[in-house]
């Protein structure tokens, strides 16, 4: 990944910035056989809005289950996230549902693209979520343009068995960029993914994130994909260090 430029807004002054995103006594707990156990503990950071953060930890420290907590996708044991200012554990899961269609965008490790859907039809599928705000004409134009700006213009019509890995995410990318969230989270975007095409598609994830001023926070075992961050957040059994 030697070819991947370094952040060239790692120095930003961004204390002033308003908070994306501000984390306060943020605990889980879960019951097994053998009793309580805790995965995150009493967790208190702030995301400035338009900042990169990279999560980082041993397998098993809680990452993706902290990247699950700040997107409303899981309930914390104790504490609270507020995304925007709203503290999203006083929604009721409808209402979570509503914030994350509106305000974030996601790209998993897995891809998670619809097998039936072609590459288009999968990158419209947001838009299209988001009701009448865009025609199905509108949705299609705006997916075609994001499909070309990630280099998929030829490959519209094809469905994800069609496609490799590294354009399979590049569709996962376009999928989450064509709603302009002001959020985005990414888990383990290249851990499919060669060295070669992780390097190209984590290039094409931060350029995309810089042309729009999102907010983006992603979970990586790579120090190389962490050190591209304005931030480093660390976790280890559970705790920030």
């Amino acid at each position: 990944m030697k070819h991947l430029p370094q952040n060239n807004e790692a120095n930003r002054d961004l204390s002033n910035a308003p908070a994306a995103i501000d984390v306060l006594n943020l605990s889980k707990r879960v019951f097994d056989a053998s009793g309580e156990l805790t995965i995150l503990h009493d967790l208190n950071f702030t995301v400035p809005a338009s900042q990169t953060m990279a999560i980082v930890g041993a397998s098993g420290s809680g990452k993706s289950t902290l990247l699950g907590l700040l997107a409303g996708l899981d309930v914390p044991s104790t504490g609270s996230v507020k995304i925007d200012g709203v503290d999203i554990f006083k929604l009721d899961e409808d209402g979570r549902a509503a914030l994350r269609k509106q305000k974030l965008g996601f790209v998993f490790q897995s891809f998670q693209l619809l097998g039936h859907l072609t590459a288009l039809e999968n990158v419209m599928l947001p838009l299209e979520l988001r009701g009448d705000q865009f025609s199905g004409s509108q949705a299609r134009e705006k997916a075609e343009q994001m499909l070309g700006r990630v280099g998929l213009s030829s490959r519209l019509t094809h469905y994800p068995k069609f496609l490799s890995g590294g354009e399979q995410q590049r569709v996962a990318l376009a999928r989450a960029f064509v709603t302009e969230p002001p959020l985005l989270f990414a888990d383990e975007p290249t851990g499919s993914l060669d060295a070669v095409t992780g390097a190209a598609v984590m290039e094409l994830m931060f350029s995309l994130n810089r042309e729009r001023g999102s907010t983006l926070v992603l979970v990586t075992h790579d120090p190389k994909v962490a050190e591209l961050c304005d931030r480093v957040l660390t976790i280890a059994a559970g705790q920030l260090i």
